[in-house]
C-alpha cells in the first residue's frame, strides 16, 4: 500500500477548485472509460452537479498537494426515489499524471467516514468498465465485495463496456434500522 504523498490535505471542495475538477474530470471522459459520458461537461455544468451533490448533503471532497487540487470525490443518491436516500454511490477521480500515488485511497477512506456519519448505511461503487482493475482493487482494500457486473451495457470508444457494481455495508449498515425517517 503506498503512503500518500507528504503535505496531501484531504478537504471539502469550494467552488475555486471546481475549475481544477473539471479539468480532471475533462480528462477522464475524453480518454478513460471510468465515465460513460462522451462529451465532457464544462465548468458550468460541473458547478451544477457540486452545488446539488453538497445541497442535498453529500460530501464533496478534494485531495490538494502543496496548493494543487489532484484529486477529487463525492458521494452521491444511489437512485433518486425515497427510499434509497441512505444509499450512497461513490465517485472517486485522480488527475491522471498523479494516478498510483495514494489519492484515491486517501479521498475513499475520508469519503467513507463522512458518509457514514451522514447516516448512509449502503455505498455503492459502479465502476465503469471491468477491466478497470485500480478502481476495482482500491475499493476491495475498503471491504466492498463484488455484487455484480452489468455486462455490455456501455458503448464507448467503439467498444462495449461492463459496469462492476460493488457494496459496502456503512456504520450499522443492514441490522438496524434508522430511528428517525426524515
Amino acid at each position: 500500500m503506498k503512503a500518500p504523498p507528504p503535505g496531501l490535505v484531504i478537504r471539502a471542495a469550494v467552488e475555486a477548485d471546481l475549475a481544477a475538477i473539471t479539468a480532471i474530470y475533462d480528462y477522464h471522459v475524453r480518454c478513460g472509460t471510468a465515465s460513460f459520458e462522451y462529451d465532457p461537461p464544462g465548468l458550468e455544468e460541473m458547478t451544477r452537479r457540486w452545488r446539488e451533490t453538497v445541497r442535498c448533503g453529500f460530501p464533496y471532497i478534494v485531495a490538494e498537494v502543496n496548493g494543487e487540487v489532484l484529486g477529487y470525490a463525492y458521494g452521491g443518491q444511489y437512485r433518486p426515489r425515497i427510499a434509497y436516500k441512505r444509499t450512497v454511490e461513490d465517485s472517486v477521480y485522480i488527475h491522471h499524471q498523479h494516478l498510483g500515488r495514494g489519492l484515491g485511497r486517501a479521498l475513499l477512506a475520508e469519503l467513507i467516514v463522512q458518509c457514514e456519519r451522514a447516516g448512509c448505511r449502503q455505498m455503492i461503487a459502479a465502476i465503469g468498465d471491468s477491466s478497470n482493475v485500480a478502481s476495482i482493487r482500491l475499493h476491495e482494500e475498503f471491504g466492498f465485495r463484488m455484487v455484480g457486473t452489468l455486462e455490455s451495457v456501455g458503448l464507448k470508444f467503439g467498444r462495449w463496456l461492463d459496469s462492476v457494481l460493488m457494496q459496502k455495508e456503512l456504520g450499522e449498515g443492514a441490522p438496524t434500522v434508522p430511528k428517525a425517517e426524515c
